[in-house]
Protein backbone atom coordinates (compact mmCIF):
# COMPACT_ATOMS: atom_id res chain seq x y z
CA UNK A 1 0.00 0.00 0.00
CA UNK A 2 1.10 3.85 -0.89
CA UNK A 3 1.91 6.25 1.76
CA UNK A 4 -0.17 9.04 0.81
CA UNK A 5 1.25 12.40 0.66
CA UNK A 6 1.09 14.17 3.86
CA UNK A 7 -1.66 16.79 3.93
CA UNK A 8 0.08 19.31 6.49
CA UNK A 9 3.03 19.69 4.13
CA UNK A 10 0.56 20.65 1.44
CA UNK A 11 1.08 24.51 2.29
CA UNK A 12 4.32 26.61 3.43
CA UNK A 13 5.14 26.73 6.90
CA UNK A 14 3.83 29.26 9.23
CA UNK A 15 6.17 29.86 12.58
CA UNK A 16 5.15 33.04 14.93
CA UNK A 17 7.26 35.85 16.31
CA UNK A 18 7.71 34.93 19.75
CA UNK A 19 9.89 36.42 22.46
CA UNK A 20 11.99 33.91 23.83
CA UNK A 21 13.39 34.54 27.32
CA UNK A 22 14.20 31.30 28.50
CA UNK A 23 18.19 30.35 28.70
CA UNK A 24 18.29 30.13 25.00
CA UNK A 25 17.40 29.74 22.16
CA UNK A 26 17.59 33.13 22.16
CA UNK A 27 16.41 35.67 19.82
CA UNK A 28 18.77 35.96 16.94
CA UNK A 29 19.43 39.41 15.68
CA UNK A 30 18.29 40.39 11.80
CA UNK A 31 21.95 40.25 10.47
CA UNK A 32 22.48 37.00 11.69
CA UNK A 33 19.07 35.83 10.47
CA UNK A 34 19.96 37.14 7.23
CA UNK A 35 23.35 35.53 7.16
CA UNK A 36 21.29 32.47 6.90
CA UNK A 37 19.97 33.09 3.61
CA UNK A 38 23.68 33.78 1.86
CA UNK A 39 24.01 31.27 -1.08
CA UNK A 40 25.22 27.63 -0.40
CA UNK A 41 28.36 26.22 -0.56
CA UNK A 42 30.46 23.35 -0.40
CA UNK A 43 31.46 22.64 3.43
CA UNK A 44 35.76 22.47 1.64
CA UNK A 45 34.93 25.16 -0.99
CA UNK A 46 37.81 28.20 -0.30
CA UNK A 47 34.98 30.66 0.16
CA UNK A 48 33.42 28.95 3.05
CA UNK A 49 36.76 27.54 5.07
CA UNK A 50 37.31 31.34 4.64
CA UNK A 51 34.60 32.11 6.68
CA UNK A 52 35.72 29.00 8.85
CA UNK A 53 39.06 30.64 9.24
CA UNK A 54 37.01 33.73 10.42
CA UNK A 55 34.72 32.46 13.12
CA UNK A 56 37.99 30.61 14.69
CA UNK A 57 39.76 34.20 14.76
CA UNK A 58 36.37 35.17 16.75
CA UNK A 59 36.04 32.42 18.94
CA UNK A 60 39.77 32.85 19.95
CA UNK A 61 38.76 36.42 21.01
CA UNK A 62 35.51 35.45 23.04
CA UNK A 63 37.65 32.60 24.84
CA UNK A 64 40.15 34.74 25.20
CA UNK A 65 42.72 32.39 23.81
CA UNK A 66 45.41 31.78 22.01
CA UNK A 67 45.05 27.90 21.65
CA UNK A 68 45.26 26.10 18.45
CA UNK A 69 42.64 23.82 18.33
CA UNK A 70 40.10 26.15 18.25
CA UNK A 71 36.75 25.28 16.50
CA UNK A 72 33.15 24.02 16.60
CA UNK A 73 31.66 20.36 17.01
CA UNK A 74 28.28 20.09 14.64
CA UNK A 75 25.78 19.89 17.43
CA UNK A 76 24.37 21.96 20.48
CA UNK A 77 25.95 22.21 23.67
CA UNK A 78 25.57 18.96 24.85
CA UNK A 79 28.04 17.68 21.46
CA UNK A 80 30.22 20.12 23.02
CA UNK A 81 30.34 18.05 26.29
CA UNK A 82 30.21 14.57 24.83
CA UNK A 83 33.28 15.51 22.63
CA UNK A 84 34.79 17.22 25.95
CA UNK A 85 34.76 13.21 27.81
CA UNK A 86 35.10 11.26 24.43
CA UNK A 87 38.52 12.88 23.73
CA UNK A 88 39.93 13.58 27.29
CA UNK A 89 38.68 10.26 28.95
CA UNK A 90 39.84 6.83 28.73
CA UNK A 91 38.58 3.74 31.01
CA UNK A 92 39.11 3.91 34.48
CA UNK A 93 40.55 7.26 34.23
CA UNK A 94 39.23 9.53 37.29
CA UNK A 95 36.79 12.42 36.48
CA UNK A 96 35.75 14.64 39.48
CA UNK A 97 32.90 16.70 38.70
CA UNK A 98 31.31 19.77 40.80
CA UNK A 99 27.13 18.75 40.13
CA UNK A 100 25.11 21.63 41.57
CA UNK A 101 22.43 20.98 39.08
CA UNK A 102 21.25 19.59 35.78
CA UNK A 103 24.54 19.54 33.94
CA UNK A 104 27.05 18.42 36.27
CA UNK A 105 24.48 15.24 36.30
CA UNK A 106 24.73 15.35 32.59
CA UNK A 107 28.37 15.37 32.38
CA UNK A 108 28.79 12.63 34.69
CA UNK A 109 26.42 10.42 33.39
CA UNK A 110 28.40 10.98 29.79
CA UNK A 111 31.78 10.04 31.71
CA UNK A 112 30.25 7.04 32.88
CA UNK A 113 28.87 5.98 29.30
CA UNK A 114 33.15 6.01 28.66
CA UNK A 115 33.59 3.94 31.49
CA UNK A 116 35.54 6.51 33.37
CA UNK A 117 35.42 6.45 37.34
CA UNK A 118 33.25 9.64 38.23
CA UNK A 119 33.55 11.44 41.36
CA UNK A 120 31.22 13.85 42.21
CA UNK A 121 31.82 17.06 44.80
CA UNK A 122 28.11 17.58 45.53
CA UNK A 123 26.87 21.30 46.54
CA UNK A 124 23.19 22.42 46.99
CA UNK A 125 21.23 23.90 43.98
CA UNK A 126 22.18 27.67 43.69
CA UNK A 127 25.56 27.23 45.25
CA UNK A 128 28.99 26.70 43.92
CA UNK A 129 32.34 25.39 45.08
CA UNK A 130 34.90 27.37 46.76
CA UNK A 131 39.00 27.07 45.77
CA UNK A 132 39.51 25.15 49.53
CA UNK A 133 36.72 22.74 48.71
CA UNK A 134 38.13 22.17 45.23
CA UNK A 135 41.33 21.84 46.61
CA UNK A 136 40.61 19.21 49.12
CA UNK A 137 38.67 17.23 46.22
CA UNK A 138 41.79 16.93 44.01
CA UNK A 139 43.90 15.77 46.91
CA UNK A 140 41.28 13.29 47.77
CA UNK A 141 40.32 12.20 44.44
CA UNK A 142 43.49 12.48 42.16
CA UNK A 143 41.17 13.30 39.47
CA UNK A 144 42.96 13.30 35.90
CA UNK A 145 40.04 15.65 34.98
CA UNK A 146 38.06 18.33 36.90
CA UNK A 147 34.86 19.23 34.88
CA UNK A 148 33.09 22.29 36.15
CA UNK A 149 30.02 24.01 34.78
CA UNK A 150 30.50 28.27 35.03
CA UNK A 151 27.02 29.13 34.83
CA UNK A 152 24.27 26.43 35.78
CA UNK A 153 21.28 27.31 33.99
CA UNK A 154 18.72 25.06 36.17
CA UNK A 155 19.78 27.19 39.14
CA UNK A 156 21.47 30.41 37.63
CA UNK A 157 24.17 29.72 39.66
CA UNK A 158 27.95 31.07 38.36
CA UNK A 159 30.97 29.17 39.49
CA UNK A 160 34.18 31.78 40.00
CA UNK A 161 36.92 30.24 38.37
CA UNK A 162 39.95 32.38 38.99
CA UNK A 163 42.79 30.45 40.46
CA UNK A 164 40.87 26.95 39.86
CA UNK A 165 43.33 26.62 36.70
CA UNK A 166 46.57 26.91 39.46
CA UNK A 167 45.25 24.75 41.29
CA UNK A 168 44.78 22.02 38.40
CA UNK A 169 48.26 22.15 37.48
CA UNK A 170 49.66 22.22 41.11
CA UNK A 171 48.00 18.87 41.35
CA UNK A 172 49.08 17.31 37.45
CA UNK A 173 44.78 17.73 36.60
CA UNK A 174 42.89 19.05 33.44
CA UNK A 175 40.62 21.45 34.17
CA UNK A 176 37.41 21.50 31.28
CA UNK A 177 34.31 24.06 31.93
CA UNK A 178 30.75 24.49 29.94
CA UNK A 179 30.18 27.73 28.87
CA UNK A 180 27.02 27.12 27.34
CA UNK A 181 25.02 29.05 29.74
CA UNK A 182 27.73 32.01 30.33
CA UNK A 183 30.14 32.63 27.48
CA UNK A 184 29.88 36.75 26.50
CA UNK A 185 27.45 37.26 29.50
CA UNK A 186 30.57 37.69 32.20
CA UNK A 187 34.59 37.89 31.87
CA UNK A 188 35.64 34.43 30.90
CA UNK A 189 39.70 33.97 29.74
CA UNK A 190 40.72 30.61 28.93
CA UNK A 191 44.09 31.49 28.88
CA UNK A 192 45.02 33.35 31.91
CA UNK A 193 43.18 31.07 34.23
CA UNK A 194 44.66 28.17 32.54
CA UNK A 195 41.93 26.31 31.47
CA UNK A 196 42.55 23.41 29.41
CA UNK A 197 39.40 22.42 27.57
CA UNK A 198 36.35 24.92 26.85
CA UNK A 199 32.92 24.50 25.40
CA UNK A 200 29.73 26.41 24.42
CA UNK A 201 26.56 27.18 22.46
CA UNK A 202 25.91 28.98 19.91
CA UNK A 203 22.25 29.64 20.41
CA UNK A 204 22.77 31.37 24.00
CA UNK A 205 24.32 34.90 24.39
CA UNK A 206 26.22 34.52 21.16
CA UNK A 207 22.84 34.71 19.58
CA UNK A 208 23.01 32.55 16.92
CA UNK A 209 20.99 29.56 16.21
CA UNK A 210 21.14 26.31 17.67
CA UNK A 211 23.68 23.48 15.97
CA UNK A 212 27.30 24.15 16.65
CA UNK A 213 29.13 24.10 19.83
CA UNK A 214 32.37 25.75 19.64
CA UNK A 215 35.32 24.39 21.27
CA UNK A 216 38.62 25.10 22.23
CA UNK A 217 41.70 22.50 23.38
CA UNK A 218 44.62 23.94 24.57
CA UNK A 219 48.12 22.44 24.19
CA UNK A 220 47.97 20.36 27.74
CA UNK A 221 44.59 18.88 26.94
CA UNK A 222 45.86 17.74 23.25
CA UNK A 223 48.61 16.59 24.78
CA UNK A 224 46.30 14.13 26.62
CA UNK A 225 44.27 12.97 23.47
CA UNK A 226 47.77 12.54 21.40
CA UNK A 227 49.44 9.86 24.24
CA UNK A 228 45.54 8.13 24.74
CA UNK A 229 46.20 3.88 24.91
CA UNK A 230 42.64 3.70 23.55
CA UNK A 231 41.32 5.51 20.71
CA UNK A 232 38.56 7.88 20.49
CA UNK A 233 35.28 6.02 21.02
CA UNK A 234 33.58 9.05 18.55
CA UNK A 235 34.51 9.38 15.14
CA UNK A 236 32.02 11.68 14.83
CA UNK A 237 33.32 13.51 17.69
CA UNK A 238 37.17 12.93 17.60
CA UNK A 239 38.93 16.30 18.28
CA UNK A 240 41.72 15.59 15.92
CA UNK A 241 39.60 15.07 12.78
CA UNK A 242 37.64 18.13 13.84
CA UNK A 243 40.82 20.21 13.90
CA UNK A 244 41.98 19.17 10.90
CA UNK A 245 38.76 20.20 9.23
CA UNK A 246 38.58 23.60 10.93
CA UNK A 247 42.37 24.00 9.89
CA UNK A 248 44.11 23.69 13.37
CA UNK A 249 46.58 21.23 12.39
CA UNK A 250 48.66 23.05 10.11
CA UNK A 251 48.01 20.16 7.70
CA UNK A 252 45.59 20.31 4.28
CA UNK A 253 42.12 19.73 4.97
CA UNK A 254 40.37 16.23 4.94
CA UNK A 255 36.61 15.37 4.55
CA UNK A 256 35.38 14.49 7.86
CA UNK A 257 31.69 15.57 7.58
CA UNK A 258 29.31 18.06 6.13
CA UNK A 259 29.55 20.97 7.84
CA UNK A 260 26.21 23.12 8.99
CA UNK A 261 27.21 25.99 6.17
CA UNK A 262 24.68 28.21 7.01
CA UNK A 263 24.59 28.11 10.63
CA UNK A 264 28.46 29.06 9.86
CA UNK A 265 27.79 31.51 8.30
CA UNK A 266 25.03 32.80 11.04
CA UNK A 267 28.12 32.09 14.01
CA UNK A 268 30.43 34.31 11.58
CA UNK A 269 27.73 37.13 11.96
CA UNK A 270 27.02 37.09 15.27
CA UNK A 271 30.66 36.43 16.77
CA UNK A 272 31.41 39.78 14.32
CA UNK A 273 28.68 41.32 16.36
CA UNK A 274 30.76 40.18 19.30
CA UNK A 275 33.51 41.35 18.56
CA UNK A 276 32.04 45.20 17.22
CA UNK A 277 30.59 45.57 20.86
CA UNK A 278 33.59 44.63 22.44
CA UNK A 279 33.71 41.65 25.14
CA UNK A 280 34.27 44.07 27.94
CA UNK A 281 30.76 46.35 26.60
CA UNK A 282 28.94 42.78 26.38
CA UNK A 283 29.55 41.94 29.62
CA UNK A 284 28.95 45.09 31.54
CA UNK A 285 25.43 45.03 29.28
CA UNK A 286 24.51 41.79 30.77
CA UNK A 287 25.23 42.78 33.86
CA UNK A 288 23.30 46.12 34.28
CA UNK A 289 20.66 44.42 32.63
CA UNK A 290 20.27 41.40 34.82
CA UNK A 291 20.39 43.77 37.66
CA UNK A 292 17.53 45.81 36.51
CA UNK A 293 16.03 42.57 36.06
CA UNK A 294 16.52 41.33 39.96
CA UNK A 295 15.14 45.09 40.99
CA UNK A 296 11.84 44.92 39.09
CA UNK A 297 11.11 40.62 40.00
CA UNK A 298 12.05 41.76 43.57
CA UNK A 299 9.66 45.12 43.45
CA UNK A 300 6.88 42.65 42.24
CA UNK A 301 7.47 40.63 44.97
CA UNK A 302 9.15 37.70 44.07
CA UNK A 303 11.91 35.73 45.84
CA UNK A 304 15.46 35.11 43.97
CA UNK A 305 16.25 31.71 44.00
CA UNK A 306 19.92 32.86 44.71
CA UNK A 307 20.17 34.92 47.61
CA UNK A 308 23.84 35.90 47.63
CA UNK A 309 24.38 37.89 44.27
CA UNK A 310 27.80 37.35 44.00
CA UNK A 311 26.79 33.37 43.21
CA UNK A 312 24.19 34.45 40.68
CA UNK A 313 24.96 34.48 37.09
CA UNK A 314 23.30 37.15 34.84
CA UNK A 315 22.60 35.11 32.59
CA UNK A 316 20.06 33.14 33.54
CA UNK A 317 18.11 34.34 36.52
CA UNK A 318 16.11 31.88 38.87
CA UNK A 319 13.08 32.78 41.14
CA UNK A 320 11.37 30.91 44.00
CA UNK A 321 7.51 30.12 42.41
CA UNK A 322 5.33 31.74 44.94
CA UNK A 323 3.55 29.51 47.47
CA UNK A 324 0.32 28.11 46.30
CA UNK A 325 1.22 29.23 42.45
CA UNK A 326 1.24 26.09 40.03
CA UNK A 327 5.15 26.30 38.80
CA UNK A 328 3.73 24.06 35.95
CA UNK A 329 0.58 26.59 34.82
CA UNK A 330 3.29 29.53 34.40
CA UNK A 331 5.21 28.27 31.98
CA UNK A 332 2.97 26.51 30.24
CA UNK A 333 4.77 23.57 31.17
CA UNK A 334 7.40 23.91 29.07
CA UNK A 335 10.57 25.34 30.61
CA UNK A 336 11.24 24.08 33.91
CA UNK A 337 14.03 26.03 34.81
CA UNK A 338 11.55 28.92 34.64
CA UNK A 339 11.58 28.46 38.38
CA UNK A 340 13.10 26.00 41.18
CA UNK A 341 11.82 23.41 43.34
CA UNK A 342 13.30 25.27 46.50
CA UNK A 343 14.51 22.94 49.01
CA UNK A 344 14.14 19.88 46.96
CA UNK A 345 16.95 17.53 46.10
CA UNK A 346 18.28 18.14 42.09
CA UNK A 347 17.07 14.12 41.46
CA UNK A 348 13.35 15.48 42.72
CA UNK A 349 13.53 17.96 39.36
CA UNK A 350 11.50 17.42 36.48
CA UNK A 351 14.06 17.19 33.82
CA UNK A 352 13.24 16.89 30.02
CA UNK A 353 10.23 18.81 29.95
Amino acid sequence: MEVPKPKCLEHPINVPTKLLMGPGPVNMPLRVHNAMMKPMLGHLHPEFTQVMDEVKEGLKYIFQTTAEVVCCVSGTGHAGMEATMCNLLEPNDVILIAQNGIWGERAADMARRHDADVRLIKKPPGDVCSLNELESALLKHRPAVLFLVQGESSTGALQPLEGVGALCRKHGVLLAVDTVASLGGVPFFMDSWEIDVVYTGSQKVISAPPSVAPIAFNDRAMEKVRTRKTPIRSFYLDITWLANYWGCDGLPRKYHHTGPVSSVYALREALSMVSEEGLHALWSRHSSCAQRLYSGLEALGLRLFIADPAKRTPTVTTICIPEGVDWMKVPGGSKWWFGTYCGQSVENWPHGL
